[in-house]
């Protein structure tokens, strides 16, 4: 973390990481709630098949933008360790994911929470639990892959 705050390549790097991250946020979202709204799949199996498209949309746009200068590893091998912390990054996201979907959609029902249009006291608790979840497992995915995936830059 230290790193971050004083390197100022590290926080470029920290900052197009985040920026992927968000992408990648709109993309996991995006495909989670076309799956549970338009294809009725169940939340936590659209959790994870919405999470796997985030993840290769992240390794994409973090290999050849946020950390242009390590492809000294070949990209099958750089892919299987991205997807390696990706699915150390599932493991903790899923149980947290159907933990707090639980809770937080039976809160926002025993509130009598309004809904406006798609906008329903479940879609929320999917919502909010999918966000807290996606936050966590960020930090885990940066850490990890900054310095175990791409580790061979300085």
């Amino acid at each position: 973390m230290t790193a971050i705050m004083t390197n100022p390549q590290e926080r470029t790097r920290f900052l197009r990481f985040a920026v992927v991250g968000v992408v990648g946020a709109v993309v996991d979202f995006g495909t989670f709630n076309l799956l549970v709204s338009l294809f009725s799949v169940q939340a936590v199996l659209a959790s994870v098949i919405s999470f796997l498209a985030a993840v290769i949309n992240n390794f994409v746009w973090n290999r050849y933008w946020t950390y242009p200068d390590s492809r000294s590893r070949p990209v099958v091998k750089q892919l299987a360790m991205f997807s390696l912390i990706s699915l150390m990054g599932l493991l903790i996201r899923t149980p947290l994911f159907a933990f707090l979907e639980v809770q937080l959609t039976r809160l926002f029902i025993s509130l009598d929470a309004p809904s406006i249009g798609f906008i329903t006291a479940e879609f929320m608790g999917h919502n909010l639990a999918l966000a807290i979840a996606v936050v966590v497992v960020m930090f885990w995915n940066f850490f990890v892959n900054r310095y175990w995936t791409y580790n061979d830059v300085r």
